[in-house]
């Protein structure tokens, strides 16, 4: 069920199908806890690809329980991308597309799916 994704604390990612997914476990109303959490991450445990040039699509998906969380998803977006940037992608500027989403769900985390424009499936970022 693992397979592929590398772990660190409440954040775990892996490269799958053209696109790097990482999820973070849990929610909290501070945006600012989940850069440095995201940076540490990228830092002492990933291993995948290196950031890349081009334009990418950023999908952030934000799960919750009961009632929803009073988050500004601007920010959450802003906190999240300047989290990945220099591992993922080079500046946030080439995020093209950009999609954050609020949903209820079975367990709260944020997932997060970016992909490089252009690139099919089988394509690594």
């Amino acid at each position: 069920m693992d397979a592929g994704w590398t772990h660190h604390g409440k954040v775990r990612a892996r490269e799958h199908g053209g696109a790097i997914e990482v999820v973070v476990d849990g929610l909290t109303t501070q945006t600012r806890y989940y850069k440095p959490l995201i940076y540490e991450f990228f830092r002492k445990a990933w291993r995948g690809g290196r950031p890349a040039w081009g334009e990418f699509s950023v999908e952030i998906v934000m799960d919750y329980v009961g009632d929803p969380p009073w988050m500004d998803l601007d920010n959450l977006a802003k906190a999240l991308l300047d989290a990945i940037k220099g591992y993922v992608f080079h500046d946030d500027a080439q995020v093209a597309r950009l999609l954050v989403e609020r949903r209820a769900g079975e367990r709260e985390r944020i997932s997060i799916r970016v992909q490089r424009l252009g690139d099919g499936p089988d394509r690594a970022v």
